[in-house]
């Protein structure tokens, strides 16, 4: 089969191509590399010339002015000019609903062309897009990354790209590409619940993890209990940071010696990955239903991981034991969370072998390509 994977987001698109080579399939990937993240890619767009050099200048005095990045433009450009290579696929993926990340118009024009000359187009939600959304905007869920600004409008600035989601352009390029795609697919129980009742909605399929390239190591505790936190300050509040924050300050007074704190911001993946190796326990998001790819990662690594771990999450999987920390925006509870691991590190390893068998039931790279194969040749 031969696949062409548009968009790249947290490095999933990477591994589900890392499993379907090893299944024999021809797999082709085009995105920018998720940003600062710099994932590879067979074809990137990333703008080269209006991010640096004497061209930055203007552009950042039109977005200023404008709010508006041209650098978009570019980037719809180095997509156009790759058309004529993207032909004759018999399945395209969309990591979201502007993989390309061009202004609305030029993105709609060149996802016409990619399902005009390609054979079934499939779309991924496993982050933001207009169904997500506005389930959030309307405040259906307990609780949602929206709740920071609900409490607070003057963090408008860290939403704003979040309500360019339910905007009436983009309204408009979701409302095109549910005209042609063949289905959409849920990576996780955050965008499962809000896709139930589609028409369009072809089921929940677990993010792929290659599990070859993060090695387990068996949490070894005969020093300080290393707490590792990476900030993007572009979701800080969006991701609860400030309640990590808060909780790691009263934990730190409260152990000293006895725990290490490790914080990073914004770094390339690679980078990052090398910087938690050694912990213990990660600090990923409070907000959460389920695991994003960050926690899922470390997860794989043998880390006992504060991330999305609702009930949705374990009745779904038909779980028992824990297999990461339900962490939520409560202060004390982080507080007491903690606690209890840095008092009790055999719980540390219990969990951290429990957290390694999941990802390899569920998760295993090469196991999920499989299930995307199935919903793509029904």
């Amino acid at each position: 089969m031969r696949i062409l994977l548009i968009g790249e987001y947290s490095r999933l698109h990477n591994s589900l191509k890392e499993g379907l080579l090893a299944l024999g399939h021809e797999v082709i990937l085009i995105s920018d590399g998720d940003g600062f993240k710099q994932y590879p890619s067979d074809f990137l767009i990333t703008p080269k010339t209006l991010s640096k050099g004497f061209l930055n200048i203007p552009r950042q005095i039109i977005f200023r002015i404008f709010k508006y990045d041209i650098a978009q433009l570019e980037r719809g450009m180095r997509f156009y000019k790759l058309l004529p290579k993207l032909k004759n696929y018999d399945v395209v993926q969309l990591i979201n609903e502007a993989p390309i990340k061009t202004s609305k118009p030029f993105e709609k024009y060149l996802l016409n062309k990619i399902i005009k000359q390609n054979k079934k187009t499939f779309l991924l939600c496993c982050g933001m897009d207009y169904t997500v959304v506005k389930y959030m905007a309307d405040k259906k869920p307990r609780y949602s990354i929206m709740d920071p600004f609900f409490k607070d409008i003057s963090l408008i600035k860290e939403y704003r790209i979040m309500f360019e989601y339910i905007s009436k352009g983009h309204k408009k390029l979701h409302d095109f590409l549910y005209s042609k795609i063949t289905g959409v697919i849920a990576s996780d129980m955050d965008y499962y619940v809000p896709l139930l009742g589609n028409s369009k909605f072809m089921g929940l399929i677990p993010n792929p993890i290659n599990i070859s390239k993060l090695e387990y190591n068996e949490p070894v505790i005969n020093g300080p209990i290393i707490i590792f936190m990476g900030i993007n300050r572009w979701i800080y509040n969006q991701k609860g940071i400030p309640y990590f924050e808060k909780a790691l300050t009263i934990v730190k007074a409260k152990y000293q010696e006895k725990i290490e704190i490790v914080i990073a911001e914004s770094l390339p993946y690679n980078d990052y990955i090398k910087l938690y190796s050694k912990a213990h326990i990660l600090l990923d998001q409070v907000y959460a239903y389920d695991q994003g790819y960050n926690a899922l990662e470390a997860m794989a690594k043998g880390k006992v991981v504060f991330t999305g771990a609702e009930k949705e999450f374990m009745e779904h999987y038909n779980l028992i034991e824990r297999v990461a920390i339900n962490a939520l925006p409560d202060v004390d509870y982080l507080v007491n969370e903690l606690s209890l691991l840095i008092e009790n590190p055999d719980e540390i390893i219990a969990i951290s072998k429990r957290t390694r068998a999941f990802i390899e039931k569920e998760h295993e790279h090469i196991v999920v390509a499989k299930k995307y194969i199935e919903k793509w040749s029904k």
